[in-house]
């Protein structure tokens, strides 16, 4: 029975911690967008990125042997 004493402000402390945990996410916009993390592994990024250039791959051959 004592161990109720503990259990009970542990679980009303936890379930305060989860509240705070998911207000926070909502107030941080961690909710807005949920369809585009999972549609932009599909989108086909052949595009090279901005300051990045493109290896030789003729001298990478080479340089290999």
């Amino acid at each position: 029975m004592e161990i109720l004493y503990l259990l009970i402000p542990l679980s009303v402390v936890l379930a305060l911690l989860i509240a705070v945990a998911l207000w926070w996410a909502v107030r941080r916009d961690q909710f807005d967008d949920l369809d585009a993390a999972g549609a932009r592994i599909l989108l086909d990024d052949d595009r090279p990125q901005a300051g990045v250039r493109p290896q030789d791959h003729s001298s990478s051959k080479s340089a290999a042997r």
